[in-house]
């Protein structure tokens, strides 16, 4: 099972490792893409992590109504959207299924050639192989201010 209709919901699974090319383009696995996926319906967020964060248009349908309900007046979730959105990308599939990264992602992920994609049900994560691995061995700790902040505002 791939991107499969699930109760409309694009459904991400699985793990696969690809090279990023000196253009900096990474293919999506064909199980994940769809049709129309060329045009820029893929949003890119820097993961707290040390990720990068795949949104599909339907996640990005949510995350803009939660966006949306950050107040002027909420300082810290305005800074934080700043941080993340000033690094975020919009981008489609090229006809072999490509996507290009933008050198701000690929610098906070930590990715020089090869990138392996984690599925997360509804969105998916480009890591750097070292650093998923290490991220799935390291203990659980507490989370930093970013990270704490994105779960205040629900994303």
């Amino acid at each position: 099972m791939g991107q499969d209709m699930v109760v409309g919901k694009s459904v991400f699974v699985g793990e696969f490792l690809h090279q990023l090319d000196a253009k900096n383009r990474l293919c999506i696995p064909s199980k994940w893409r769809f049709s129309g996926d060329q045009e820029d319906v893929y949003l890119a967020l820097p993961n707290p992590l040390g990720c990068i964060t795949i949104y599909p248009p339907k996640m990005i349908e949510r995350l803009e109504e939660k966006v949306s309900a950050v107040s002027l007046g909420d300082t810290r979730g305005q800074k934080v959207l700043a941080k993340l959105f000033s690094q975020a990308d919009t981008f489609g599939c090229d006809k072999q299924g490509r996507i290009i990264l933008s050198e701000k992602l690929i610098r906070h992920a930590g990715i020089s050639k090869n990138a392996l994609l984690v599925g997360s049900y509804a969105t998916f994560n480009i890591w750097e192989p070292k650093g998923y691995t290490q991220y799935l061995a390291s203990p659980l700790e507490d989370d930093n201010e970013m990270s704490q902040l994105l779960k205040t505002l629900g994303l």
